[in-house]
């Protein structure tokens, strides 16, 4: 959904559908016969609005809403996090801590996405324990239960089902113009890349449509795979759904809810401490690049103290020339809970050294609550099972009822 999702999951652009689907897709008018490559054009020329994400709502405020007299439905919201590498301070700027407050407002799905970390090599052994680590990290930064589900991808059998279903509506003309492919597949060589790294944005389609999403947090570098994600429920509800679907004795209309991108606060997108171009990622090869949350006190020291800046005076934001500068005053940004003005005004005339500690105190000081919950969840597993268990039974309920439209839909014959 990069490695990580995310957050895991896009945005979109109306530009960049036209050009990536160019004059593939064409309609022969309202009483031609479809066939499998016919979509009418307004699926690729319909601009999208994202939402804005609202992180500032109070919970106070999200139960005022909930008691009214008549509580219009919350939308639902989905994400999450694969569970290679150590989640960094990128996953939790980026998404896990925005969840906390998507949470109070909105119906709220968050799951570690095991099935998309086998895209590339990866050890095996270690694939659980980093999944019980990784949800054990949701909670300790303040998931609830019992406002959001949290899950394994891998336990809901329903997403690698509806992918396969997918796959067979998904030109392969789409996925052979995904952006993170070319590249991931450029640096590894075609002998060493798996059909999982081409197909992943379809198994990324279904994580989403399979809960009927409304909004989905969104990343700069995910913007392409939200994009395909509606271009995939359009085609399959003009393929299969509204009158077709009723034949086959479903209720017609769409079959998939076409999801909106929500757009997180300033700070979605941490970059690297050691290349203030390139965003924090788990598979950069050195450790020195991102502040992981389990990271111990030395260790943060030592990283910021060795991060990389510049020579200019003063510290600013928005200065293309200072890219780190940027980066590391919009982490301590949103470390500390200040406004942008406020950080602007007491750092303008402060020197790196002065700098650097004062953002080594705070990250420390914000990291620290989040390692010791982290301490206590993960020395009680069968707490942390019977959570995973619960979220993973209530994402069934809802990812089997899609899933048992879809093959109606499809014409199978069920059991």
């Amino acid at each position: 959904m990069s490695r990580s999702l995310l957050s895991h999951f896009l945005t979109l652009s109306s530009s960049s559908r036209s050009s990536r689907l160019g004059n593939s897709i064409t309609c022969r008018g309202r009483n031609a016969k479809a066939t499998r490559g016919d979509i009418p054009s307004r699926f690729h020329l319909r601009p999208v609005t994202p939402h804005r994400c609202n992180c500032t709502v109070s919970v106070s405020e999200a139960k005022s809403s909930e008691t009214s007299s008549a509580p219009a439905k919350k939308k639902r919201v989905v994400s999450g996090v694969q569970p290679t590498g150590s989640v960094h301070l990128g996953n939790y700027l980026g998404a896990i801590k925005n969840w906390i407050s998507l949470q109070n407002i909105y119906e709220t799905f968050f799951f570690i996405v095991d099935l998309h970390a086998i895209t590339l090599p990866y050890d095996a052994p270690e694939l659980s324990k980093a999944t019980r680590s990784t949800a054990a990290i949701y909670l300790a930064c303040g998931v609830d239960t019992s406002k959001a589900s949290v899950f394994v991808q891998s336990h809901v059998r329903a997403h690698v089902e509806l992918m396969w279903l997918l796959s067979s509506a998904t030109p392969l003309g789409w996925l052979n113009k995904m952006i993170q492919f070319k590249e991931k597949s450029r640096k590894a060589g075609d002998e060493n890349v798996g059909v999982a790294l081409l197909t992943y944005p379809v198994l990324m389609a279904s994580d989403i449509l399979l809960y009927q999403s409304d909004l989905v947090p969104v990343g700069e570098d995910q913007k392409q795979h939200l994009e395909l994600t509606r271009e995939l429920a359009e085609r399959v509800n003009y393929l299969y759904g509204g009158r077709k679907w009723k034949k086959m004795g479903g209720k017609g209309g769409a079959i998939f809810k076409v999801p909106e991108a929500l757009i997180p606060p300033t700070g979605a997108r941490v970059m690297s401490l050691t290349d203030g171009l390139s965003k924090m990622s788990k598979s950069a090869p050195s450790d020195q690049s991102r502040i992981n949350l389990l990271d111990p006190k030395d260790v943060i020291v030592n990283k910021i103290k060795r991060c990389k800046t510049d020579s200019f005076p003063g510290l600013e934001f928005d200065n293309p020339e200072r890219p780190e500068c940027n980066n590391l005053l919009s982490v301590y940004q949103l470390i500390t809970g200040r406004t942008k003005e406020e950080v602007d005004l007491e750092c303008q005339d402060m020197n790196w050294g002065t700098f650097k500690s004062n953002l080594t105190d705070a990250l420390i000081d914000h990291l620290h609550p989040i390692q010791v919950r982290y301490e206590e969840i993960t020395s009680d597993p069968v707490y942390l099972d019977n959570i995973l268990a619960d979220g993973a039974r209530k994402a069934a309920d809802i990812a089997d009822a899609t899933l048992n439209n879809v093959y109606q839909a499809m014409g199978f014959l069920r059991r």
